[in-house]
């Protein structure tokens, strides 16, 4: 585990301004937390850096979507009836609890265990309530989302979102059409998902209402490649697969020749991943990439791992990469009736045996009477592979109809086609933001050796104050000097700070806790040569530059230049 206490990071974010716990002066509420100034800059900076890599390098479109989404949504993604955790109560003092969180120490994957077998386990190895010590009760399933109505009354049942994925999903057709009907089709989208954990006890581990980076790749289920993978297949990644659960090194390439990753596309962005948390700031010797294991796995997905990063807490996960197959499509279409599928053009028309629905005409006369025409017409538009469980269910004028095998047959017949409609799969990367944010800060915490206070050696790209700006002293025309740089960096883009109060070794000590990278002091050379001085955070190495060449040093010693020739 990392040496760092979290109570003393968690201070220290709320000195600074990272973060504070949301509505404090009623107490507070467990599992949320407001970001402050510097919170709210540096998250930015860490969103800027996954969209330069996934809009900026790949090409993905982003899209917005709501955060409360109507019942029928999350009924055909399965999050009504399974998105639950087990809960047992304290029978003594009432304490909620995360009833497989409690068994942690004595099972190596507690979240695949039975009510029954997690009571069992209770009574097995004498586990209490942790607050008191009173008996646990029954443990039952709980589930985590956020229930409203949508407009008066309560005929629409609504949810707030537990993740941001869906809202892709279901503009699935509007983004293939944007996409002039092409795949691969990229898609990303930040904002805020809701859980009602049922006992969040890791600051910003675990959160009720939290913020993602959210990925979804459309791809045909018959090419998972990656034009890029030749770039990265020759590179080293640190992976803990499921047949071992031993870390392991080894390049992408041999990764996915030898099975451990399922495809090339996955294997990309899993690499993907690595590089975006390093360049965030994560520790690549804290860092691993763990293969779900096989009671772990979605029963739909072809392959799952996790970005693990080891903190105060242990191995947290920050982010998932899945190939999720075409489970989230075929459930909307399912449950939506909408076609949601990709045609494959061939290359010239094939001659094939294909199933065709045909109607039932006799029959669907007599049941529908002035609508039977459209309803045959609709129905045989449609793919034989739609109907399930021997139903069909189509949209007519806004209306949904289930037609039974009553109405219908599957015919075979020989066509010559010009393609096929198959459902694309999904490559997810799901990025946890304020986890991310949390582990940037966690990984970047420090004590100065030699003067004995706290350094965030954030990188300069997402550090939120680039540079502080100082007068020696704020008198003879220097402090307007100091100030004036400052206000042409910040205009600039080139987020600083000014500060004339205290001795200049105060001053550094405040932005180093910052986590600022440079400093810049104005001092009577400054009024003879027109130059200043400019500070390292790292190394506290300094030389003077031009001052009217801050800016450009800056932005150069931001973008990785070595500081003594930038």
């Amino acid at each position: 585990m990392s040496d760092v206490d979290p109570s003393e990071l968690l201070a220290l974010c709320k000195r600074r301004g990272f973060i504070w716990p949301s509505f404090e002066i009623y107490g507070g509420v467990a599992g949320m937390f407001d970001y402050g100034p510097l919170g709210c800059a540096l998250r930015n900076n860490i969103v800027d850096v996954w969209r330069a890599i996934y809009k900026g390098r790949e090409g993905f479109v982003e899209i917005d979507s709501e955060t409360v989404n109507p019942r029928e949504v999350f009924k055909a993604s399965g999050h009504v009836d399974e998105f639950s955790d087990l809960i047992t109560y304290c029978k003594a003092c009432g304490a909620p609890f995360r009833a497989d969180h409690l068994v942690k120490g004595f099972y190596d994957n507690p979240d695949v265990l039975s009510p029954e077998e997690l009571e069992e386990a209770f009574a097995e190895h004498g586990i209490k309530c942790p607050e008191c010590g009173g008996d646990l009760g029954k443990v039952e399933e709980f589930n985590l989302m956020f229930k409203t109505t949508i407009g008066p009354g309560s005929s629409r049942v609504g949810y707030l979102r537990p993740e941001t994925a869906q809202g892709i999903f279901v503009n699935y057709s509007n983004l293939y059409r944007y996409n002039r009907e092409k795949l691969p089709l990229g898609v990303i989208q930040t904002g805020r998902g809701y859980r009602n954990e049922i006992a969040p006890r890791q600051g910003m581990i675990r959160m009720r209402e939290f913020n993602m980076m959210e990925v979804e790749l459309f791809v045909s289920p018959e090419d998972k490649d990656w034009p890029r993978f030749p770039e990265i297949e020759g590179c080293e990644i640190t992976l803990v697969p499921n047949t071992t659960c031993e870390p392991v090194t080894m390049t992408v390439g041999e990764a996915v020749s030898k099975g451990i990753i399922a495809n090339r596309v996955l294997a990309y962005f899993v690499y993907t991943t690595k590089q975006l948390l390093e360049r965030l700031g994560i520790d690549p010797q804290r860092l691993r990439f763990r293969q779900h294991l096989a009671d772990e796995m979605a029963h739909y997905a072809a392959d799952c791992w996790d970005a693990e990063v080891l903190l105060s807490y242990g191995w947290i996960e920050i982010t998932g990469i899945a190939d999720r197959g075409c489970w989230d499509l075929s459930r909307h279409a399912e449950f939506s009736g909408q076609d949601l599928t990709h045609f494959i053009r061939f290359d010239e028309p094939v001659e094939m045996e294909v199933e065709r629905i045909r109607a039932k005409h006799k029959a669907l006369g007599p049941r529908f009477k002035g609508r039977a025409k459209d309803i045959a017409a609709a129905m045989e538009s449609k793919e034989a592979s739609d109907v399930r469980d021997g139903k069909l269910v189509l949209q007519i004028d806004g209306e949904t109809v289930e037609l039974t095998e009553e109405y219908f047959e599957i015919v075979r017949a020989k066509e010559k086609v010009a393609g096929k409609r198959v459902i694309p799969h999904v490559i997810e990367p799901s990025h946890g933001l304020d986890r991310i944010f949390y582990s940037v800060l966690e990984h970047a915490y420090d004590r100065d050796s030699e003067e004995g206070y706290t350094v965030l050696r954030l990188r300069p790209e997402v550090a939120p104050i680039k540079a502080g700006v100082f007068p020696l002293m704020e008198k003879d025309g220097m402090d307007d000097i100091a100030r004036s740089i400052y206000s042409k960096l910040h205009a600039s883009g080139v987020e600083s700070y000014y500060d004339g109060s205290g001795t200049i070794g105060k001053r550094y000590a405040r932005m180093d806790e910052a986590g600022t990278p440079f400093c810049i002091t104005v001092d009577y050379q400054t009024k003879e040569d027109g130059t200043v001085t400019i500070r390292d955070r790292d190394t506290k190495a300094q030389r003077r530059i031009p001052a009217e060449d801050a800016e450009r040093v800056l932005r150069a010693l931001i973008a990785g230049a070595d500081f003594a020739s930038a």
